[in-house]
């Protein structure tokens, strides 16, 4: 059950401002993030060396994309293609609007359920594949939006209800200060249901996290490799 929190705001110094915790089975191999994939040098996301897809990464066009399972759906199943890939076939395009409906006319039925957030400094847009049945996406507005397993912004999720008012009265980040968004990541108090850092759980928790800012030129991203309370935010 990962997390994804985006404030998007046009015009804005940072119009994109990202920040996810991964949750995951901590022995799934992976690498940090970097130019893993040669048929597209210009992205730089996290590589899940067992599928040698990502769960988020940006391109040189300044697009982020981040993949999510949805409820139910953690791990991988036979007969459908890895949700990895998708990140990586919506940043084969130079915008958001254009990368989601790509992603939107391909066949739902081929990956798990999932989510996906493309946005760059122009558009945001929540994409849902549900494992069958055509794949849906819409725009998101502007301001500040977090999405888990369910539809972004959903107060009937605990952790949703518990961290989505955290994220709107912090102020805003103005990369490279990320003000309170690292520390928000990092809270692993509260039930298991509503944590955002996710303690170590029969083998899962939260692997990792990562901070993007993009504006007009410029690009900040921040890598904790572990859970955010323990490990540093640095540099990508």
């Amino acid at each position: 059950m990962c997390t994804l929190v985006l404030l998007h705001r046009p015009g804005a110094d940072w119009p994109l401002l990202l920040a996810a915790n991964r949750d995951e089975m901590l022995a799934r191999p992976w690498l940090k993030p970097a130019r893993h994939w040669p048929a597209q040098p210009d992205v730089v996301g996290g590589l899940d060396t067992l599928a040698g897809g990502t769960w988020l990464a940006l391109n040189g066009a300044g697009m982020v994309v981040g993949v999510l399972n949805r409820t139910g759906s953690l791990g991988p199943a036979a007969g459908k293609r890895s949700r990895g890939e998708l990140p990586l076939l919506a940043l084969r395009h130079s915008n958001a609007a254009e990368a989601a409906a790509a992603i939107a006319a391909l066949d739902g039925a081929a990956w798990r359920s999932f989510n996906l957030v493309i946005a760059d400094t122009e558009a945001a847009f929540f994409v849902r594949g549900l494992g069958e049945g055509a794949i849906e996406m819409a725009a998101l507005p502007p301001g500040l939006s977090m999405v888990t397993n369910t539809e972004p912004n959903d107060l009937a999720h605990p952790r949703i209800a518990r961290h989505l008012p955290r994220f709107v009265v912090a102020a805003p980040p103005s990369p490279p200060d990320w003000g309170a968004w690292p520390r928000l990541l990092g809270d692993a108090d509260g039930p298991w249901s509503a944590t955002l850092n996710v303690p170590d759980t029969n083998g899962f928790g939260t692997a990792s996290s990562a901070l993007i800012g993009v504006a007009p030129g410029r690009v900040s991203f921040l890598f904790a490799a572990g859970a955010p309370d323990l490990a540093p935010f640095e540099a990508v």
